[in-house]
């Protein structure tokens, strides 16, 4: 595998585990009720996957110029992480709105 292709791979692995363990903080804070802290977490994460988001970019456009990109397990597992990462922040910001509502409902 080319050297610059398995650094990208490990750059888009890397920042999106960060975002997703960083969701999962954020969670933690919504189940704890500290909504703002909830929504700083998410934040976060939101910008760490930012940052995988733009390693993936790089791929894209080494390969729109020409480049010819070699498949390999490393590369589609990166893919795969990000994707699940990205899925994984859309459902947790639905939950932390979630839990907000809820427990708004209950302080009736």
């Amino acid at each position: 595998m080319d050297e610059k292709i398995f650094e990208i791979s490990f750059g888009i692995i890397g920042y999106a585990g960060d975002a997703r363990r960083i969701a999962r903080e954020a969670l933690d804070e919504a189940k704890k009720g500290d909504y703002e802290k909830a929504r700083s977490f998410f934040k976060k994460a939101s910008e760490t996957l930012n940052k995988a988001h733009k390693f993936q970019t790089e791929l894209i456009q080494l390969e729109a110029t020409g480049e010819k990109i070699e498949m390999s397990i490393v590369l589609v597992h990166s893919q795969d992480h990000l994707m699940t990462t990205m899925n994984f922040l859309q459902l947790s910001k639905e939950f932390i709105d979630m839990y907000e509502f809820i427990s708004k409902k209950l302080d009736y």
